[in-house]
């Protein structure tokens, strides 16, 4: 049996992945979640009983929450990034850690392949693909989302055949949470014409009084607020809590895919 290593979060598009890659193609599949700050203990046992039941062999969670801000993160509180000064280079940026972090582990059990839930609407597969295949030429990639071209609807028919009837509510909305930020993508945000509905978000609003908090800097680095210090990255998790119940960064931005436009590049290479 082949070893095939899966990006796995456990939304619907990994979960699909997880039953059909195990029990359609014969995979073993080991599950992994490399956590760059989106999860917490209690997340990471469900997504393992989850992933278990979805038919995978193992179920391995990397914490990669510390190599995210020491690598990446750091230099955007340095530099005060912001992609067309608008938008935070936040889940974006994670792919990168967890792709390397992904092929790591798959060198290290021996996979012959590594399988992402791409829908082929975003960037991310990009990411993914180009690390993986510049780093580990010799291990295939698998998409089947992408291969099959596959609508949310058709994914949770195929689990519900398979007996497998979790609760979808918010199937239709990805969710990427991080260190750094969160995204949630959905029909809304394929234009601009829509805001996302209240429900859409991962955390409401729940604050609305008036509040007034002192940030403190060493170096460059995120170290306290109101006077009571810890790590950076303690230091951030604090500050989201806070942020968050006020519903602080909400907004909506519309991105270009990448493959739109590696597309039209490829065709000027080619004319040239």
């Amino acid at each position: 049996m082949k070893k095939l290593v899966l990006a796995y979060s456990g939304g619907l598009d990994t979960s699909y992945c997880a039953k059909y890659l195990s029990a359609e193609m014969g995979f073993e599949v080991h599950a992994v979640t490399v956590n760059t700050g989106g999860f917490d203990p209690v997340d990471l046992h469900e997504m393992e009983e989850k992933a278990i039941a979805l038919g995978a062999h193992a179920f391995k969670a990397i914490d990669g929450v510390e190599i995210f801000y020491q690598k990446v993160v750091k230099y955007l509180i340095f530099g005060n990034i912001l992609k067309n000064n608008t938008y935070p280079l936040s889940v974006s940026a994670e792919r990168i850690v967890q792709a390397l972090e992904l092929i790591s582990y798959a060198k290290e059990v021996g996979a012959s392949h590594i399988a992402h839930g791409s829908t082929g609407a975003g960037n991310d597969q990009v990411r993914f693909d180009l690390i993986f295949s510049v780093l580990a030429p010799e291990i295939e990639i698998i998409t089947p989302i992408r291969d099959l071209q596959l609508s949310r609807e058709q994914e949770i028919a195929y689990l519900n055949a398979q007996g497998i009837s979790y609760s979808w509510e918010k199937a239709k909305y990805s969710i990427n949470k991080g260190l750094w930020g969160t995204s949630v993508g959905g029909v809304e945000t394929l234009g601009s014409k829509e805001p996302l509905p209240e429900t859409a978000y991962p955390s409401a609003l729940l604050e609305k009084e008036k509040k007034t908090i002192e940030l403190h800097f060493e170096k460059g680095e995120f170290i306290g607020i109101d006077g009571v210090y810890g790590g950076p990255v303690s230091q951030i998790q604090k500050l989201e809590k806070i942020a968050s119940a006020y519903a602080i960064g909400r907004d909506i931005h519309v991105e270009i895919p990448s493959l739109e436009l590696k597309a039209e590049l490829g065709l000027k290479l080619q004319r040239q």
